[in-house]
């Protein structure tokens, strides 16, 4: 019995270990700290619902401890209280406030779900523009596709937005379901082989700058695999007038000079024997979808993570290059990948931190 005791005082500890480890985290992963206009519309909806729920707990308990008291039986008093039965308006009061706190939390739900689903301005207008920005993003076992179909642009895990503007996503996957979701903007949507989702984020310029210095963490939402847990992207939040420049810089992308640099020559090599065949080093990839079976590499120099998930770094890059299986068990580069040596993994760990835009 006394053991048994023992286990149980275990639980207060842990979950006061738990309230405090929910406080933990980082605001460019934190929902609460919203950074664009459906993440803020979202944040507020959960705070009308807690509030009603919290509400309704409150007068529930406060009634309850009324009646334990007032109602309380009496020493020496066994009288049985008069039985009431049937108080109408009784009925009508706790059935009415019912349905006027659901109405309360459905109509600016309903609302604001119709407004996120709303992607009118995806289509061009008669003059060839669009309401926003379109992106069509493609997830795959375990990577991220994005294309900007308006700038013949494709890019791979690190997703660039413009802030202050609509950003429209046409979702789709190559293998299973996946699920696309920015936690401080707003998501999640869900990424089908047959079916294409679609919808719009707004990433505000302050908050982003504030939040997350604007780089954000997108994640994948549905367990599609062993490394569902890795299937991570970054997502850079760009001025338009620094997004321009961007797009710019992409579409007159250039093949780094490699002439003073013998070790990353090598590397070139190296990669155009065993990886080209996979991975595009060119940000106009005009190939179809069902050839880009691999990341594109083309600014692998500029991105924030390598394979979505480790730090940006040359021993990283090498630790992966070594045994991708290792660092992202399941993923497709496992079986096609040759074993390499230290000195091509050295070149080629040079040439692909070459890979940069050229402005």
């Amino acid at each position: 019995m006394k053991k048994r005791l023992h286990k149980w005082r275990i639980i207060p500890v842990l979950a006061i270990v738990s309230f405090l480890l929910a406080g933990c985290g980082e605001p460019f992963l934190s929902t609460l700290q919203p950074a664009g206009t459906v993440a803020q519309s979202q944040l507020e909806l959960m705070i009308l619902s807690t509030s009603i729920m919290v509400l309704v707990i409150v007068v529930v308990t406060v009634i309850f401890l009324m009646v334990v008291i007032k109602f309380r039986r009496k020493k020496g008093d066994n009288e049985i209280p008069k039985q009431v039965e049937g108080n109408h308006k009784l009925e009508i009061i706790w059935t009415t406030i019912p349905i006027l706190l659901l109405l309360i939390l459905a109509v600016p739900t309903v609302a604001a779900t119709f407004n996120f689903a709303d992607v009118s301005g995806m289509e061009k207008d008669e003059e060839g523009n669009r309401d926003g920005l379109l992106v069509n993003v493609r997830a795959n076992l375990y990577w991220w596709e994005f294309e900007y179909p308006d700038y013949g642009v494709i890019t791979s895990q690190d997703l660039v937005v413009p802030t202050g503007q609509k950003v429209y996503f046409n979702l789709k996957s190559s293998d299973v379901k996946h699920s696309f979701w920015i936690p401080a903007v707003g998501g999640k949507l869900d990424t089908n082989t047959e079916v294409e989702n679609k919808f719009w984020l707004e990433f505000d310029p302050e908050a982003a700058d504030e939040v997350a210095d604007n780089i954000f963490y997108g994640k994948c939402a549905e367990l599609c695999g062993p490394s569902h847990a890795f299937m991570d992207f970054k997502v850079k939040a760009l001025s338009k007038d620094e997004f321009n420049s961007w797009i710019t810089a992409m579409q007159n992308y250039e093949a780094p000079d490699l002439t003073d640099n013998e070790l990353a020559q090598q590397g070139s090599e190296i990669f155009a024997q065993n990886c080209i065949q996979c991975h595009a080093i060119s940000p106009i990839d005009e190939r179809p979808e069902a050839a880009r079976t691999a990341p594109n590499l083309a600014t692998f120099g500029d991105r924030v993570r390598i394979a979505g998930i480790l730090p940006h770094e040359e021993e990283y890059l090498k630790a992966w290059l070594a045994d991708p299986e290792k660092l992202k068990p399941g993923n497709k580069m496992t079986n096609t990948y040759p074993d390499l040596t230290e000195d091509q993994i050295d070149a080629l760990t040079e040439y692909l931190f070459s890979l940069k835009v050229q402005e």
